[in-house]
């Protein structure tokens, strides 16, 4: 049968028989970034990087499959910050990530080719299984987590995440989801959520795991009832995620935002204790060099304020260098600060007398395994948790989106068609979408672009 991609979002679910039976093209769609565009920015500071000028749409050859791994066609994805550093060569250029897997064998050879199709999460119709692939098969609607292991080292049998060829797909390996059709691993894949559209249910995937293990998983905090829990850039991409674990497990989130629009989302999550840092003006650096020690005082001043007195069990920080002396000093004694990123810069400082002498815990904590991934993913299936979708792109554009994202013009997540013709296809159950339609559509509501 002739590859038609129509066929997968014709009226009616085509059949395993008839999926199995199309013929794959050579070639398709993909954002990709240019080995050869690598030093476009150099001298340029990172915020004046401009992801709309690096990042194509190129048609660029199917990948072959290999043993334990699947072809799906992508019906939606998303934009992640990591499609940012990217796409802005941040801290380094993904092609150094390229090289070095496919120096690790024949198979991964293939995936260090002169560009680099990104892009960490998709939903979507698995149409191939490679040899060794029982649990998936073609016709199946699934969405996929970025992590990427080989599990041939004793290392990562405990928690996956600690193999020592882990990687995230899409930014440290090629094939992403930002394509028409991505390469993924089967152990990558999950079933997608049916009350869901494919652009809604592609949202969630990198930012949901990520929290999840962050905030939830003994692997991060291990976040309980009653606990006070900091979250920065709460209706952000992470953050949004975060402030709905907080809810859902009977904690308390301060959620800190940076305008009245992104406290009103907080507050329609079902947030109380809401913090706008522009308004009240909180400047903890005074200078590039030195930080502000009577602003973080300041700052820990107004979270009691609004926790009748006490401080924060938990803070989940990813802002960096910017957030992290306040972040270290507001936690409470024998509390933890558990960081999965550094979007406002890599080297953190902090007074260590208020880690050590007050017991505190720093805990890094990295995407997430296959199981806390699959975990977080079926508290969406179940309505639980809600995707925070704001607005959809066109795959042609994605560099328009990653700028949003670089920009800080966005809220929650965007997310980018590829496959799929229009929003608001792939809806399945439409039973338990129709109780949670409200939620699922929070963010659209409230989007500032």
């Amino acid at each position: 049968m002739k590859w038609d991609p129509e066929i997968l979002t014709a009226a009616g679910r085509p059949s395993p028989e008839e999926i199995a039976a199309l013929r794959l093209p050579e070639s398709c769609r993909a954002v990709t970034l240019h080995k050869a565009d690598t030093g476009m920015f150099d001298g340029m500071a990172g915020p004046d990087k401009d992801p709309r000028k690096s990042l194509h749409v190129d048609e660029v050859p199917v990948p072959g499959l290999g043993p334990g791994e699947a072809l799906v066609a992508v019906m939606a994805s998303s934009v992640n910050y990591n499609t940012v550093w990217s796409a802005i060569f941040e801290p380094v250029p993904t092609f150094g990530f390229l090289e070095r897997y496919g120096r690790l064998s024949p198979l991964t050879k293939r995936h260090d080719l002169p560009y680099h199709i990104i892009g960490s999460d998709l939903s979507g119709v698995v149409l191939r299984t490679g040899p060794g692939v029982n649990a998936w098969k073609p016709g199946d609607e699934v969405v996929a987590h970025c992590l990427s292991v080989e599990l041939e080292s004793a290392d990562g049998h405990n928690d996956t995440m600690l193999d020592p060829e882990q990687r995230i797909w899409g930014f440290e390996t090629n094939f992403g989801g930002l394509a028409e059709i991505a390469l993924v691993k089967s152990n990558q894949l999950m079933p997608k959520p049916g009350h869901l559209s494919w652009e809604e249910a592609a949202a969630p995937g990198l930012v949901n795991s990520t929290a999840y293990r962050q905030l939830v998983s003994r692997n991060g905090a291990g976040m309980k009832q009653g606990d006070n829990v900091l979250i920065w850039g709460a209706s952000g991409g992470l953050g949004s995620y975060a402030t709905q674990f907080a809810l859902a497990g009977g904690a308390n989130p301060i959620c800190v935002v940076s305008s009245d629009q992104k406290a009103d989302i907080c507050r329609s999550m079902g947030a109380e204790a809401i913090i706008d840092r522009n308004a009240e003006g909180y400047k903890f650096w005074k200078d590039e060099h030195h930080q502000d020690p009577r602003e973080w005082k300041r700052f820990g001043k107004r979270i009691r304020e609004l926790t009748g007195g006490e401080d924060v069990d938990i803070v989940f920080e990813h802002p960096g260098r910017e957030t992290f002396g306040a972040s270290v000093y507001v936690t409470r004694k024998g509390g933890t600060i558990v960081t999965c990123a550094s979007t406002s810069g890599y080297n953190h400082e902090y007074d260590n007398r208020y880690l050590w002498m007050s017991l505190k815990k720093i805990v890094g904590s990295h995407f997430a395994n296959y199981r806390e991934a699959w975990e977080a993913n079926r508290l969406i299936a179940k309505g639980k948790i809600h995707p925070t979708l704001s607005k959809t792109y066109s795959l042609e554009e994605t560099g328009q989106a990653a700028y949003d994202v670089h920009r800080n013009l966005h809220q929650g997540k965007v997310g980018v068609l590829a496959l799929a013709p229009e929003e608001g296809m792939g809806v399945r159950d439409h039973e338990l979408r129709a109780k949670h339609l409200d939620a699922i559509n929070r963010f659209r509501k409230n989007r500032t672009a």
